[in-house]
């Protein structure tokens, strides 16, 4: 819902730059992993729990002073949702996500599963299925709204309808895709209307 691709790369660099290592490979393992998962892969002779600290010093900056906006579509689309009618599935952590909607305007949602949450991120099923667990709502009758391939293979495998998003090509495995977030609003709420159903992202 809020473009904050370029924020997150910087902020990797920062890390990166701060153990000497090579800030586009450790932005790439970012991407699919949580960030202990990737600490473990690009610098496992560090202690995680420095290595974490440091991050969340990087990123709270950044969520204070970084640029964001939010995804044409994203206001419409959330202002149109019941707060308890979609979940939001993040590997970031919830006071950074209240703080990046904050900056937006965008509503948040009651149900918010972060990294802390779980002990398996994406491209795990986990946290898609405790999002549908905590909106009580069955995966089946789910529709996952993603733009990176390890959250579309989680929805998947949560056994969700999945639909990509903001992606010039089609994310391997989507049921439908949209090149833009606006592009699929209609569509979204019409899924999200529809008796015993409920949108997480």
């Amino acid at each position: 819902m809020i473009d904050a691709v370029d924020n997150q790369r910087r902020v990797w660099a920062s890390w990166a730059g701060r153990y000497g290592l090579d800030a586009a490979e450790v932005y790439r393992v970012a991407l699919r992993t949580r960030p202990i998962e990737t600490f473990a892969k690009v610098a496992p002779d560090q202690d995680p729990r420095e290595c974490l600290a440091a991050l969340h010093e990087l990123e709270d900056e950044d969520v204070r002073c970084g640029v964001y906006g939010a995804f044409d579509g994203a206001s419409q689309l959330l202002g149109a949702l019941p707060s308890g009618a979609w979940a939001l599935v993040t590997s970031n952590y919830e006071h950074r996500v209240r703080g990046r909607f904050a900056r937006t305007g965008l509503p948040v949602p009651r149900v918010i599963v972060d990294a802390a949450a779980v002990e398996e991120g994406k491209p795990s099923p986990v946290p898609y299925l405790l999002a549908a667990e905590q909106l009580g709502v069955r995966p089946e009758d789910c529709l996952v709204i993603e733009d990176a391939p390890s959250g579309v293979e989680a929805g998947l495998r949560a056994g969700m309808t999945v639909w990509g998003v903001n992606t010039a090509a089609a994310v391997a495995g989507v049921h439908r895709h949209f090149t833009s977030l606006r592009e699929a609003v209609p569509g979204i709420l019409a899924f999200a209307g529809l008796e015993g159903s409920a949108a997480v992202r």
